[in-house]
C-alpha cells in the first residue's frame, strides 16, 4: 500500500494513469505494439508529457512497482498499460483503510 500511495503523490504519474485509461484518444498508432493489447511505448509517454525519456522511465518504474501498470517488452521497446484488476484492488484496500 505504501508504494501505491507514493506513486499517486506525483502529478506526472497521475497524468500517466489518466492518459492510459484511453490510449487511442491520447496517443498515435504505433509501428510495434497495439495500443490496447500491448500498451503505449514509454517514448510516446515521455513525448506526451514533454519530459525526458529517463524521467518518464523512472515514473513508469514506480507505477509498475506499485502495481498500477503492466510492462510488455517488444523488440527494444517497453510498452505500458494499466492493470485494471490491480487498480480496483488498490482502490478497495484504500477505501477499507479510511
Amino acid at each position: 500500500m505504501e508504494d501505491a500511495l507514493r506513486a499517486l503523490a506525483n502529478d506526472k504519474r497521475l497524468r500517466i494513469l489518466e492518459l492510459l485509461k484511453k490510449p487511442r484518444a491520447h496517443f498515435p498508432a504505433q509501428v510495434d505494439g497495439d495500443l490496447i493489447r500491448d500498451g503505449v511505448c514509454g517514448l510516446n509517454i515521455a513525448d506526451k508529457l514533454s519530459i525526458s525519456q529517463p524521467t518518464a522511465s523512472e515514473h513508469l518504474r514506480i507505477l509498475v512497482r506499485a502495481g498500477f501498470l503492466k510492462p510488455t517488452r517488444i523488440k527494444q521497446w517497453t510498452f505500458y498499460k494499466r492493470d485494471e484488476a490491480r487498480i480496483r484492488a488498490i482502490k478497495a484496500t484504500m477505501a477499507r483503510s479510511i
